[in-house]
C-alpha cells in the first residue's frame, strides 16, 4: 500500500496530536484525572506486554527497535482520551460505559483494520470481541481507580474541615 512508508509518521502524529487538546481540558480537570489516566497508561503497557508474550496482537511498526509500537498509542490517544472521557462522564457511570463502548468499538472495528492495512499492527491470536473485553476491563479499572481516589480525597477533605473547626 502507498501509505505504508508513512506509518512511522502516523505513529508520531498519533502520539503528539492528542496533546493539542489537553489545554482545553482545564487545569482542574487535568490535575483531577491525570493520576487515573497515568495508571491506565501503565495498565495498557502491562496488557501489551502480556499480549506480546501470548501473541494476542503484533506491532509491526515501531518508532525505535527497542520501543514497542504501543507506546505512541499509550502516550497519545489512550492517555489523553482517558482524561477527556473522565472529564465528560465521571459521575455518570452509564454515560461513561456507553462512551467507552463507542470509542472502543471505533478502535476495534474501525482503526484495527487500517492499522493492519498500513502495516502498523494486527490482531493475531485474539478476536475483535475479545479485544473489546480487554478494553471493557481497562475501562472498569480506570473508573474504579478514579472512584476510589475521589472517595479518599473527600474523606481527607472532611477530616481537614473537622480539624479546622
Amino acid at each position: 500500500m502507498k501509505f505504508m512508508r508513512y506509518s512511522k509518521l502516523l505513529l508520531v502524529l498519533m502520539m503528539i496530536l492528542p496533546w493539542f487538546a489537553v489545554p482545553l481540558l482545564g487545569k482542574g480537570a487535568f490535575k483531577r484525572f491525570l493520576p487515573a489516566s497515568l495508571l491506565m497508561s501503565l495498565i495498557v503497557r502491562i496488557v501489551n506486554y502480556i499480549a506480546k508474550k501470548r501473541k494476542w496482537w503484533w506491532w509491526y511498526e515501531t518508532l525505535h527497535p527497542k520501543i514497542s509500537g504501543v507506546i505512541p498509542f499509550m502516550l497519545g490517544p489512550f492517555l489523553v482520551g482517558s482524561l477527556w472521557i473522565l472529564k465528560w462522564t465521571y459521575g455518570n457511570f452509564f454515560r461513561y460505559m456507553m462512551l467507552n463502548l463507542i470509542v472502543d468499538s471505533a478502535f476495534t472495528y474501525g482503526l484495527v483494520y487500517y492499522l493492519k492495512k498500513l502495516g502498523i499492527a494486527s490482531l493475531v491470536r485474539m478476536k475483535k470481541i475479545e479485544l473489546m473485553y480487554v478494553f471493557t476491563i481497562e475501562a472498569l479499572l480506570l473508573y474504579g481507580f478514579q472512584f476510589v481516589k475521589e472517595k479518599i480525597s473527600l474523606k481527607e477533605y472532611r477530616k481537614d474541615i473537622a480539624i479546622d473547626d
